[in-house]
């Protein structure tokens, strides 16, 4: 799971380092793999001010190296052993719930085109006449938007489980299904519902008996709070390592990240999708189940990265790896298969670190281990400078990440974060969002027609266009899962935020002067300009002015908790939402009505500068109303 603002609704990445002339391939070896590890992790770990970490490499049916550096709990110096320590998984523990699932395919309980609904006791409404499948669910496509309430919580007694979470609310579907990639949580604990019922099984359950049991992974659970036997061996989590540890995160959405194992474990997983589905004498996929999930695509923007059945695809250095990441809110990692070398690599972290650190220590660790081991070829461009230059201006404008929400207020965090493309001095493609590990903002050089590689680095950005008009781009790291999409002018930050910024200096400076005016007016004993039953309009406005501005900053400190606290997120918040979408509302509207009414007040008569500034209220009021019903912060619903 990705938690964070940014993993919500626009892509969150992590790239490697600049590029540098490549040696050539040592021999992946333990002498050899360990030297990297013990140059790379302590370090990397001090640096980013992250506690704990744990890693596990397999190659040939074998672990080759399994290391644990740092503390799993700070406060008590407990130091973290790979084969005892549990880390939690975040969606690579996504990967426990296909695997389970295609188990039902092959014993043909389910079919991966058939409609959910015909495994469900609710029902998943369809869209444009098409319905949701599991393929749509497994590779993220079934057009649903993100939920965030409920998703994670502190206490026991608000958990759900995976049928109670998603009976609870149906996000609303924004897409097509099969057709737009938009990561989707929801999606995957719907899949681990449908495997209680097919199973009839509780999904921890299942889990333990038909994936952990067989491959020995008995330091692995699904189970939350932690069994007894497990919890005393738990890592705490952290936002810092030299910060204080973390509530024990507990997901609504079990089937997608509740996971919590060790890096052994992980290992042996590994290696039994390396082996076609089987570990020593167990076999828990056939290899034709395996080969169909590791190998079925669903390109979207090629030549980039697509979803696999449940794995992400990925690229390095011409290497083809599949695998999935994981994020919480406080532990984080990755999974890489290389099936081809018969590797694999899995890291975990146990701290967001210093200004997210995590996400570039694990990115930056699995670029050195490929660069290392698989070292890459050169790069060419085959598009003119002319055309390049085209494309770059082509690209310009605002988009908006594919994972996000609409029918709530949650649109307001789609607004804030619109990612714009540009072009650079030279005319080349910009896009200031995407930055390097020094903060600065990536430079891209088109290699082929609509597909652009990262200057020093590892990226490719590319875009699928029609008619010379761009329909989406997306990243190689992200490509499986998520895609930038236009975003309407009607909705544009680009055209409303500077109205929206004008709006609120109009509506603040119409407060501010009304006590202002007043303590003037009475210091010099002059008559009050609006007096009697023409004042009314006047006031009205000036109170709406407040209840507006009261408004933005409570729903400013609503959102804003995104960036450090999900728990909050709960049906318990559910009555403040309501009473400040209502707030909104009457202030909104009221506001524009007051507004109005108070352009007309004093005419004929009146001066023209105190009916231009009625006017500007007008103007004021009616974006902040067009905003607020754009967004979804006006009404009382509280579904999100």
């Amino acid at each position: 799971m990705r938690f964070a603002v940014a993993v919500f609704l626009i892509p969150t990445i992590a790239f490697s380092g600049p590029a540098r002339s490549e040696p050539a391939a040592h021999e992946l070896t333990r002498p050899d793999v360990e030297a990297l590890l013990e140059g790379f992790l302590p370090y990397a770990l001090a640096d980013g001010d992250i506690a704990g970490a744990a890693v596990v490499i397999v190659k040939d049916g074998e672990i080759l190296a399994l290391r644990g550096y740092g503390d799993a709990d700070v406060e008590k110096h407990i130091p973290v052993d790979p084969a005892r320590t549990l880390f939690r998984t975040g969606s690579v523990g996504k990967l426990f719930t296909w695997t389970a699932v295609m188990q039902q395919v092959e014993a043909g309980r389910l079919a991966l085109d058939r409609d959910v609904n015909e495994y469900l006791d609710f029902q998943i409404p369809a869209r444009d006449g098409a319905p949701v499948t599991l393929r749509n669910l497994m590779t993220h496509t079934p057009g649903f938007e993100e939920p965030v309430k409920r998703l994670v919580t502190d206490r026991p007694e608000r958990l759900q489980s995976p049928g109670q979470y998603v009976k609870a609310w149906v996000p609303g579907r924004i897409f097509p299904p099969g057709e737009v990639p938009a990561y989707s949580n929801y999606g995957v604990t719907l899949a681990g519902y449908i495997l209680e019922r097919v199973s009839g099984e509780t999904y921890d359950d299942y889990i333990d008996r038909h994936v952990f049991a067989p491959l020995g992974m008995t330091h692995s659970t699904t189970r939350q709070p932690l069994p007894a036997g497990l919890s005393g061996q738990m890592s705490r989590g952290y936002l810092r390592g030299s910060g204080p540890a973390h509530p024990f995160e507990l997901f609504g959405v079990s089937p997608a990240g509740a996971a919590s194992t060790t890096a052994a474990d992980m290992g042996r997983f590994m290696i039994t999708w390396l082996q076609g589905g089987g570990l020593d004498a167990a076999r828990i996929l056939r290899p034709e189940t395996v080969r169909q999930a590791l190998e079925t695509k669903l390109p979207v923007v090629p030549p980039l990265n697509s979803m696999l059945l449940g794995f992400f695809e990925e690229n390095l250095n011409g290497r083809r790896i599949v695998g999935h990441r994981g994020d919480s809110q406080y532990f984080h990692s990755t999974l890489n298969l290389f099936p081809d070398e018969a590797v694999g690599v899995y890291l975990v972290v146990n701290s967001t670190g210093r200004d997210g650190a995590a996400s570039s220590v694990i990115t930056g660790f699995i670029a050195a281990f490929a660069d290392r081991y698989f070292p890459a070829a050169g790069i060419s461009s085959s598009v003119s400078a002319a055309d390049a230059a085209l494309h770059a201006r082509q690209m310009a404008g605002s988009y908006m990440s594919s994972r996000r929400q609409e029918s709530n207020f949650m649109g307001a965090l789609t607004f804030l974060s619109q990612v714009k493309v540009t072009l650079d001095e030279h005319g080349g493609l910009l896009v200031p969002a995407l930055l390097d590990p020094n903060g600065e903002p990536m430079r891209w050089r088109e290699i082929r027609p609509y597909v652009w590689h990262q200057v020093g680095g590892k990226e490719r950005l590319a875009a699928r266009v029609h008619d010379g008009r761009v329909e989406l781009w997306a990243i190689d790291s992200v490509s499986p899962f998520l895609v930038m999409q236009p975003v309407a002018w009607w909705k544009s930050a680009a055209v409303f935020g500077p109205l929206l910024v004008a709006a609120l200096a109009a509506i603040a400076t119409a407060l501010v002067a009304w006590p202002v005016t007043a303590l003037v007016r009475r210091h010099y004993q002059l008559w009050p300009a609006n007096a009697g039953r023409q004042a009314w309009p006047y006031r009205w406005t000036r109170i709406a002015s407040a209840g507006v501005l009261a408004s933005l900053v409570a729903w400013s400190a609503l959102i804003a908790q995104l960036e450090g606290n999900l728990f909050v997120f709960s049906p318990a918040l559910d009555p403040w939402i309501a009473l400040l979408k209502v707030a909104t509302t009457v202030s909104c509207v009221g506001g524009l009505a007051a507004a109005l009414w108070d352009v007309r007040r004093g005419w004929p008569g009146r001066r023209f500068a105190s009916w231009l500034a009625s006017l500007l209220l007008v103007a004021a009021f009616g974006v902040l109303l067009w905003l607020a019903a754009v967004l979804r912060l006006a009404g009382y619903a509280t579904d999100y």
